[in-house]
């Protein structure tokens, strides 16, 4: 029994923040931005949307993208690092909104790799046998703890959801392959006190390495090479970083996903939005092999191949 994606859905504010506003309050300049991050705008939720709210709109297109019920999902997993309050969780916060009343339901917090942590977690559940159907949603609402006169940071992060719904699929697709990690020796180069604090050239280094490395280790673990992938889909944190974990898999540019330019780094929620993007561009197509990593906050990183389709 294979576990992989069955449905998916996503979930970006209206208000776009672009680098020229960016320069009106930090001092910054839109080619700086650019030529660091690959930035040129990302998208903020207002004071009268929180991190369920969005949640709760991706994760009502990936039940209807599944063709099932609310009443059908099992378990919630909401990767988030930015919950409306402290508890209750996010996810039982869905549960309701919802009405998937048989789901279990708890909030995953690894920063920018939680979605990949929410993924690998449900798949445990759906290949046991326990569970038929997993919601796993990476959402964040992370203007509400930026620095907005912190140059360095300000000028990164964006707000958004994404969400799928994880279920048994046909033989030959699904996930293949995972790796999960984490290093608590480097939380002091990313962290939030009242707002995010990041050491950007500490996180850097270790992202390049790590996101590399862990391509790598998915094909290695799922007995396939460089040349079998179809498509990349890397955290969209910095398309510096992202451009070192494409070029050690030496893929040609069109196979890498690329949305950091529109959206910023939304944490937990950029693979996921990146999915649909490139679903909606008829990028990703059934039986492709497609390769997801992210890193954040922890550290922690995580890895998956998947091969596409129900």
């Amino acid at each position: 029994m294979k576990a992989g994606i069955v449905g998916i859905g996503r979930y970006l504010p209206e208000k776009i923040l672009t680098n020229a506003d960016l320069e009106k309050m930090v001092d910054t300049s839109d080619e700086w931005i650019r030529t660091r991050t690959g930035i040129e705008e990302r998208r903020i939720a207002g004071d009268d949307i929180d991190t369920s709210d969005m949640g709760y709109e991706a994760a009502k297109k990936a039940i209807e993208d599944a063709g099932i019920s609310p009443e059908d999902i099992d378990l919630i997993l909401v990767a988030t690092v930015t919950p409306d309050q402290p508890f209750p969780s996010v996810a039982c916060m869905l549960q309701e909104r919802l009405g998937a009343k048989k789901a279990a339901a708890m909030d995953v917090s690894a920063a920018c790799a939680g979605f990949m942590y929410g993924i690998v977690t449900g798949k445990q559940f759906i290949e046991s046998g326990v569970y038929k159907h997993v919601l796993v949603v990476g959402v964040e609402k992370l203007s509400k703890v930026t620095n907005w006169e912190d140059r360095n940071t300000a000028v990164l992060f964006g707000d958004g959801a994404g969400a799928v719904i994880l279920g048994q699929v046909s033989e030959n697709r699904g996930i293949l392959s995972f790796e999960l990690g984490a290093d608590g020796t480097g939380a002091k180069h990313l962290y939030q006190d009242e707002y995010i604090i990041m050491n950007g050239r500490e996180v850097f280094k270790f992202a390049v390495r790590q996101m590399g490395e862990s391509c790598i280790n998915v094909l290695e673990k799922a007995g396939l090479t460089k040349e079998d992938v179809d498509f990349l889909i890397p955290h969209q944190a910095n398309i510096r970083i992202m451009e070192a974990s494409r070029q050690r898999l030496e893929l040609p540019v069109e196979k890498m996903s690329k949305t950091v330019h529109k959206y910023g780094n939304t944490s937990a929620a950029s693979i996921p939005i990146s999915i649909v993007e490139e679903l909606e561009a008829g990028k990703i197509k059934d039986d492709d092999l497609i390769v997801m990593v992210g890193f954040g906050g922890g550290l922690t990183w995580g890895a998956i191949a998947i091969r596409w389709g129900k």
